[in-house]
């Protein structure tokens, strides 16, 4: 019988692998936590026309590759290829913009797009996002690119960059818009992509045929049509990212690849990753509460991909930090009814144990505690048990130490308190 596998550009994590993705996916998370931002768990599907009004229509995501599907009522049904048009309709839904803003909310997950799979690129990927909904402050753009930054630097890369541009207000975008469809009727383009240009031009900027980039290339910038409160924004955006210690490189030609965004944009992109070189990024959306039936309210936000950030820790061979492993493995000798009491007692004050099960061999047993790779071992057999002592080895040095049964909880805490000081 034909062994079943997963779905084809499905990213999924085993031991020990998924260390690595949990520790990624817990330092973006808690780089969000400290900064405000507050849990929403969102349906892992929706109205397609949420996603078709607010990604926009002009996009591959919804033109393309969206899971769309009907479901027993003969409603159209989408898997959530994005996060913003999701938290927006919970935040309108659930009255979160009648209170105190900025609504900030942080979100994570699985997301879904019918994309052709390569090395970073996935039909079922990971993303950890933040919104702050409600305020229009440059200050506010700011911090939600450092919880970005934070979470990168507390990973341990550095070999990634910040790339940051400014795509408008209304007015900036009119008076371009105008400009830049007159340059693109002026020259050749095939059918298909004269009616994407004709839905959004500023989808062409995101098309990678050769001869497209160089057309696109002479277009007009965006920001050169800048009004004086854009850019007064911008240049404010820019000031407290170098106050505050963040690099930047200013890219006039970025375009998100969704409809929504306006006035600040940014992307983290790393230098290692090959074609899928983003690790992240986001920008303000502007109007899209009001384009889904809410308040007229302002917001920001990004997605950061679990997978490439992964990927990125890989390429700069980076290792899981001390600490998030095992504290104790403990080798039963006989039933090991005790030791699975113990280990018990020792998990309640949050102690990370685990103990050989069946009947294991003493050899064998220690080869597991070593495989474990936790950071002590305790045999208890009856002696131990029958004197209450038993020999505490520290699996690196091999050093043992005798430690009571009764002191072993304190001893473990106080030594694992002390390397987290000295780390």
């Amino acid at each position: 019988m034909a062994k079943f596998q997963a779905p084809k550009g499905v990213s999924e994590y085993v031991p020990d692998r998924s260390s690595h993705f949990d520790y990624v996916r817990s330092t973006l998370i808690e780089s969000a936590v400290v900064a405000g931002y507050q849990l929403v768990e969102l349906p892992v599907f929706e109205d397609t026309e949420l996603f078709a009004r607010g990604v926009g229509e002009s996009t591959d995501v919804v033109r393309k590759e969206m899971y769309t599907f009907e479901d027993r009522g003969g409603r159209s049904i989408t898997l959530r290829p994005e996060g913003t048009a999701g938290v927006m309709r919970a935040v309108i839904e659930h009255n979160l913009d009648r209170g105190q803003l900025p609504v900030k909310v942080y979100y994570s997950g699985a997301f879904f797009r019918a994309e052709r799979p390569q090395a970073g690129r996935y039909r079922q990927f990971y993303q950890v996002g933040i919104e702050a909904i409600g305020v229009a402050d440059p200050r506010i753009d700011v911090e939600v690119i450092a919880v970005a930054e934070r979470a990168f630097r507390q990973l341990g890369l550095q070999n990634y960059r910040l790339e940051i541009t400014s795509l408008g207000d209304s007015l900036t975008r009119e008076n371009y818009l105008a400009d830049l469809r007159s340059y693109i009727s002026g020259v050749s383009l095939d059918e298909e992509t004269t009616a994407r240009a004709s839905l959004n031009p500023l989808r062409l900027f995101d098309d990678k045929r050769p001869e497209v980039k160089d057309l696109m290339s002479k277009a007009p910038v965006l920001m050169d049509y800048l009004t004086p409160e854009s850019a007064a924004d911008f240049a404010k955006v820019q000031e407290l990212l170098s106050m505050i210690g963040i690099d930047f490189v200013v890219n006039n030609r970025m375009v998100r690849g969704l409809d929504y965004y306006t006035g600040t944009a940014f992307e983290f992109v790393h230098n290692d990753l090959g074609a899928q070189s983003g690790i992240g990024g986001g920008g303000r959306y502007d109007g899209l509460m009001a384009q889904l039936g809410g308040q007229e309210l302002s917001g920001i936000g990004f997605g950061l991909g679990i997978d490439r950030i992964l990927l990125a820790r890989e390429a700069e061979g980076l290792a899981l930090p001390d600490g998030l492993g095992l504290d104790l493995y403990i080798v039963p000798l006989g039933t090991g009814d005790e030791a699975l009491k113990i280990s018990e007692e020792l998990r309640l004050r949050g102690i990370r144990v685990d103990l050989a099960f069946g009947d294991k061999a003493l050899k064998g047993a220690m080869k597991s505690a070593d495989k474990s790779g936790a950071r002590y071992a305790i045999v208890l057999g009856a002696d131990e048990i029958s004197s209450g002592v038993v020999s505490l080895k520290e699996m690196k040095s091999g050093e043992t130490t005798s430690v009571t049964l009764s002191a072993l909880a304190n001893e473990l805490i106080e030594r694992i308190a002390n390397l987290g000081e000295n780390s």
